[in-house]
């Protein structure tokens, strides 16, 4: 099923501040909330649909990125990449201060039951650097990446403070009265339990520094700027799940093709005498060269379509073409023959424009081409 608009999930338009949107999402939020609608599939699935449009939108990076691509624009991409989708714990770990700290539900409705929720490693950032023709055909890269894992070596105790809930509670006074809310305990951070002993390089929370080589599948037909994720290959926690690798794409400029969307493009000078007498040319392709005709008469301005030679669409729905934009060059400097030669030429009547109805403009071939 398709994904609705996260601006419509909120209930907003375009234009939307951060306060505003927030409020939308708490609005939301509060009223789907699982502990006010228990055993409602529904009201759980639309309280996940608000987090994940929030989680995007009220990141100034991520909803400049789906502004552009939309949901492929923050990690909608196949081929083993995760597309957002956010589970209960991702929602209640990342989200908790929309509610006012803690999750004060959970006693006002009796859904005290749901325990400690699970802890998440801090999530990585790289860019990578991608050819068009790696682009265009979907690749495998490995990666060196320093990543935080929990020590083995490290031994653990239950917190005192806690008493390795990983939570502590406390009573607030609301507008109904008082309630009980819970927090994530300061001192062990949520994992329920603390440091016994360690060894030398290890942090105060069992975690070292260790590189790891990453082998990442680059689906066809990304984009320059679009951003992947690879669930669980971030840093580690003690007592909980990693956190993500998020890799932003970045396109290497190709020194001869250019990219529009999925279609490729490149500028092909031929002469003045080919452009009359017609010829035969190899040009550049993604995946090597290609050898086209040269009619005959063939104008300046004209676009040749080599069907297929583009980019792979992301969705995985065929390939783009390669546009060939021929350019007829003119000579900037002749010799005293030269001249002579077309001088002779000039008042020949072949060689005066006489552009007929089938000569279309530049404009109208460029609207034929991209329509």
């Amino acid at each position: 099923m398709a994904k609705r608009d996260y601006y419509e999930v909120l209930g907003v338009d375009k234009s939307v501040g951060k306060d505003e949107l927030k409020k939308a999402y708490r609005k939301i939020a509060i009223k789907y909330h699982p502990d006010k609608n228990p055993d409602d599939q529904q009201a759980e699935d639309k309280f996940k649909e608000a987090a994940e449009a929030y989680e995007v939108l009220s990141d100034d990076e991520k909803r400049g990125r789906y502004d552009r691509f939309g949901h492929q624009g923050v990690g909608g991409a196949s081929g083993g990449f995760g597309g957002g989708g956010m589970n209960m714990e991702d929602i209640f770990s990342q989200f908790g201060d929309i509610f006012g700290g803690g999750n004060p539900f959970e006693s006002f409705f009796g859904g005290g039951g749901r325990g400690s929720r699970t802890r998440k490693g801090t999530n990585l950032r790289i860019k990578l650097k991608l050819t068009l023709k790696e682009i265009a055909n979907g690749v495998e890269k490995k990666i060196k990446v320093n990543r935080l894992i929990v020590d083995p070596d490290t031994t653990f105790k239950t917190c005192a403070s806690c008493n390795g809930s990983g939570q502590v509670r406390k009573v607030m006074n609301t507008m109904l009265g008082q309630m009980m809310s819970t927090s994530t305990c300061p001192v062990c951070g949520g994992s329920g339990q603390t440091v016994e002993s360690r060894a030398t390089g290890v942090d105060s929370s069992g975690l070292k520094r260790e590189e790891e080589v990453i082998s990442i599948k680059i689906p066809a037909g990304v984009t320059d700027g679009m951003q992947l994720s690879m669930s669980g290959k971030g840093n580690e926690v003690a007592g909980g799940i990693p956190g993500d690798l998020l890799i932003l794409v970045e396109e290497i400029e190709d020194d001869v093709l250019s990219r529009d969307g999925n279609n490729v493009i490149y500028d092909l000078y031929i002469s003045f005498v080919d452009s009359a007498l017609g010829t035969s040319v190899e040009v550049p392709t993604i995946d090597g060269k290609a050898k086209i005709k040269i009619d005959a008469g063939t104008q300046s301005g004209k676009v040749l379509r080599l069907r297929g030679k583009g980019v792979k669409s992301l969705e995985g729905y065929g390939h783009g073409d390669q546009l060939v934009y021929v350019n007829v060059w003119t000579p900037k400097k002749l010799s005293a023959e030269e001249k002579e030669v077309l001088e002779g030429l000039r008042d020949s009547p072949n060689f005066k424009p006489a552009p007929s109805r089938s000569d279309k403009s530049f404009f109208e071939r460029m609207k034929e081409f991209f329509e």
